[in-house]
């Protein structure tokens, strides 16, 4: 095995160099209830404003961390990553969790999930064209699964494309797909062959964004914001080259997809409950209800909880980081951040009572009403919890499948 063209030590080195120049140092700050912002929510929810700005600062603070030769650090180098072991990611990444730089999440999508399948299924051309604007921050891309009528059943989608010449002309609806509003490509999955069983008439293409026919709407949740949107395609042209993987091998490709999409989840999310934890046991304190018996031992519950699903993700993404591909451990690891949100609304909703759904004014209560309204949405995004029960007891402790209607 080739030596890397440069020490960890040496690496670290120049990584301390360009943090230390470009951002400042975070320092822990100590709050107590009543302080702060009174927001407690799953899904961040901005006006486009916002949004615009969020997203102005991913992209300024990626080109910069790009151009330093810390962007897309274990990446191919053809495709403009730095070639470099995994465990020089680590580094950066532990380093630059110590300094106040700007969220990356709405590049989250694009990173996690998009770039990983373009790497593995996309032609040269696609690759070359997407893969470094990608980790560069020069575009954004958005994963076009969920319809109407078809969410969880991925392989019953009926947006149709079909073959003109060099081109694939897509028509159909998309739905649930957060950052459409701001991106410039997506991942979509299309029937190409309305004869052929469900998954096996099925292909992906990168789709540009911008393009005509290409129409982005917000949806309004329960919440009152609009994380996610519906799209509309009417006779959007793709160039050949943008199909990803084989003609009617679709279905492969959303596999990859969908593993980086769960590993996005689960894994990112492990520690995603600790937060609001926190906030429950400062609401425990400020109500005066932290010597209960009942509410301690539910508490004492959530926490065990949370623990075991961050060791579980870490099991998965050490697997993942040492080149192995994951187990059930991503399934699991999913639903133990949904089941953990559910732990979570449902102690807040005990501690509240009819708070959490009457605005009083009085700090940290009433806040809580986005997070019980926002963790429905989680239970369906990346999969529902009732397909991440079956995919455990199906491949994982062998159960027999769940009897289908559909062929």
């Amino acid at each position: 095995m080739t030596s890397p063209p440069i020490s960890e030590e040496e690496f670290a080195a120049r990584a301390r160099h360009f943090l230390e120049a470009n951002a400042e140092k975070r320092v822990a700050r100590e709050t107590s209830f009543g302080e702060g912002p009174d927001e407690v929510s799953v899904l961040p929810e901005r006006t486009p404003e916002e949004d615009a700005a969020e997203v102005r600062a991913a992209k300024e603070w990626a080109a910069k961390v790009f151009d330093a030769g810390f962007g897309w650090i274990t990446g191919p180098p053809a495709y403009g990553g730095g070639g470099l072991p995994g465990s020089f990611q680590r580094i950066y990444s532990k380093l630059e969790a110590g300094y106040e730089t700007p969220s990356q999440a709405p590049r989250l999508i694009g990173l996690g999930m998009i770039a990983p399948t373009i790497l593995a299924h996309g032609t040269e051309a696609a690759k070359k064209a997407y893969l470094r604007k990608l980790w560069r921050g020069d575009i954004i891309a958005c994963q076009l699964f969920s319809e109407p009528s078809h969410g969880s059943d991925l392989a019953g989608v009926q947006t149709r494309a079909i073959k003109d010449g060099e081109e694939w002309v897509l028509s159909g609806q998309k739905v649930w797909t957060s950052g459409a509003q701001y991106s410039q490509i997506g991942e979509i999955i299309c029937r190409t062959d309305p004869e052929a069983p469900k998954h096996k008439g099925l292909s992906m293409f990168i789709v540009d964004m911008e393009a005509p026919g290409v129409e982005v709407r917000p949806l309004r949740q329960m919440t009152g914001g609009a994380s996610f949107n519906e799209v509309f395609l009417e006779e959007v042209r793709v160039p050949a080259d943008h199909l990803l993987g084989e003609e009617n091998g679709g279905w492969t490709v959303a596999l990859t997809t969908l593993m980086n999409e769960r590993a996005a989840i689960g894994g990112g999310g492990a520690g995603a409950g600790v937060g609001p934890a926190h906030r429950l046991l400062d609401l425990m304190r400020h109500l005066g209800l932290q010597e209960d018996p009942l509410l301690r031992q539910e508490y004492a519950d959530l926490w065990v909880n949370l623990q075991v699903a961050r060791w579980n993700s870490e099991r998965a993404l050490s697997k993942m980081r040492a080149g192995q591909l994951p187990g059930p451990e991503l399934s699991t690891a999913k639903l133990s951040l949904t089941e953990n949100m559910r732990r979570t609304a449902e102690l807040a909703a005990r501690l509240l009572g009819p708070r959490i759904i009457a605005d009083t004014g009085e700090w940290g209560t009433y806040a809580w009403s986005k997070y019980l309204l926002g963790v429905p949405g989680m239970r369906i995004a990346g999969g529902t919890d009732e397909v991440m029960r079956n995919i455990v007891a199906e491949r994982v402790l062998g159960l027999p499948k769940e009897p289908s209607a559909s062929k």
